[in-house]
This record gives C-alpha cells, structure tokens and sequence, in this order.
C-alpha cells in the first residue's frame, strides 16, 4: 500500500465504546484523514462530536456538505445523511434511500472513498449488528487500499465484523488493544 490518505471507521452498536478507547491514543500529529461514520440516532449531533472532541487533541468536527477533507483532523458523518467523499477531495451529503436500514451509511462512505483515495484508503469495520460496511471492505480491496475489521471476539456485536471476515477477505483482524498502534503506523510523521 502507498502512503495512507485517510482512514474511515465505520461502527454501529458497541462501536462508540472502541472509538472512546482508540482515539485518544492516536498521535496528534498524523498527516492522513480519520473519517468515521457510527448509526446513531437523529438529534444526536454534537453529542459525538464533543464527546471525541474532549478526547484527543486532533480537530474533531462534523462533516460539511462541499467541505475540503484536511490531513490530521477527524470527521464525522452526520446522522440522517449518507457522507459521500469526492474525487476532489471534499464531502457531498445526501438524503437518499437508507442502505441496510442505515443513513449514514458505512458501506456509502467506504466506497466513495475508496474510489477518492484508491490504495491510498485503510477502513475498519467494528461492532454492529448488520452487514453494513461489508460491501464497501470487497469495494476497498478490489481498488487495492487495505480492509481492516475489529476481532469479533472483542465486539459487543459481533455480527458486522463477522460478516466481513466471512465475506470480504479482509487484510486483518485487530483485537482493540492493537488498534492504536496500528493506527499510528500509518502516519509517515509516526
């Protein structure tokens, strides 16, 4: 894989806790995108937001429609809209029909970004309690960028990272207290 050009974490149920454990070990001065899209329910906006906010030093914010994606800062995609990212390298958002019962939806996101960003994109699919996200991992690998799932072992849920193992031979399965690390090794600046 070529250098990292963004990481994009999708998560349903049980994914919040591993994002409260994960992020706030990652180094500030990473030079690649995290993106991270979780189902949540509406009118939970900056409920996230803050909450990651107050947890590490990156810049953690809410994706904007048009928004040019920066290196080192943690987008997250809101609830109600699907985040698509564009070639150019900004966000669309889009009220379409839901994907797996989900809006936003993960497998949305990892595909439009994998076409963005090609071998240049990591994803990591944690717990939940569908398949979402598993068809943006076969997406992200056929376009040659790395496919990452958290060890259902270590879920809440284990049924998405299940679904991923089973269906889109994946690059690896990180237990939780590997994810930081492995993280960080995608910096460059590491």
């Amino acid at each position: 894989m070529k250098k990292c050009g963004a990481l994009v974490i999708g998560g349903s149920a049980g994914s919040l806790d591993v994002l409260l454990k994960v992020l706030p070990e990652v180094n500030a001065n990473i030079d690649f995108t995290i993106i991270i899209v979780v189902h949540r329910k509406q009118g939970t906006d900056s409920l996230l937001t803050d909450l990651l906010s107050y947890r590490t030093d990156l810049k953690v914010k809410e994706a904007d429609e048009k928004e040019k994606i920066l290196s080192g800062h943690i987008y997250i995609a809101p609830s109600d809209y699907h985040l698509l990212v564009e070639k150019d390298f900004t966000f669309s958002l889009d009220y379409s029909e839901k994907v797996n019962y989900s809006r936003p939806s993960i497998d949305v996101t990892f595909q439009t970004a994998s076409d963005a960003y090609g071998d240049r994109l990591v994803c990591l699919l944690l717990s939940g309690s569908n398949a979402d996200g598993v068809n943006g991992l076969i997406t992200v690998k056929r376009n040659g960028g790395l496919a990452l799932v958290q060890d259902p072992d270590t879920a809440q849920v284990s049924y998405m990272p299940e679904q991923a193992i089973l269906k889109a031979n994946v690059s690896k399965v990180l237990k939780i207290e590997e994810m930081v690390s492995y993280i960080n090794s995608l910096s460059a600046k590491g």
